[in-house]
């Protein structure tokens, strides 16, 4: 916890948030379409064993993808196994956050859920983008918010198909 707190803001942001962040938005947004598309032509269950697959192939992706993209000496921005953790562990959160209310049963009621819990996920990723990165709240949330309901609208259209 000392390197935490005897890191400067810029280190802690390129070797910490930015790889978290990443892996929060690509985990949120990416596994909205699998999800939605599931609860539509299957079960709750379905959908929530189709969510969880999504979440861990995109935290295993994601993580891997960071931590070999970069081994962080020439850029600074930390090792390559940690930051590729945080990726994933951040992946795997967002992504599994909105399948966890398809451990209802009734479909209806873990969709009205779900809906709320994707659209709670999306405020926060605005909220710390907002923190840490210093853009507008508005702006933020406007962009975050279309991107999630461009791929939530792809589940839902293909769940219907």
């Amino acid at each position: 916890m000392d390197t935490w707190r005897s890191t400067d803001d810029q280190r802690r942001l390129l070797q910490v948030i930015q790889p978290a962040l990443i892996g929060l938005i690509d985990g949120t947004i990416s596994t909205l379409a699998p999800v939605f598309a599931t609860a539509y032509l299957a079960t709750t269950r379905s959908a929530l064993l189709v969510g969880l697959a999504a979440a861990l192939g995109a935290a295993i992706s994601m993580g891997l993808s960071e931590g070999l993209s970069d081994d962080g000496v020439i850029t600074g921005r930390g090792t390559s196994a940690v930051r590729g953790f945080i990726t994933g562990l951040a992946t795997f959160v967002g992504g599994t956050l909105h399948a966890l209310p398809f451990l209802i049963g009734e479909r209806a009621v873990a969709l009205r859920v779900a809906y709320v819990v994707v659209g709670t996920e999306l405020i926060v990723i605005a909220w710390i983008r907002k923190r840490y990165l210093r853009v507008s709240l508005a702006g933020s949330l406007i962009q975050v918010t279309l991107g999630g309901i461009l791929v939530a609208l792809v589940g839902v259209v293909l769940g219907h198909a």
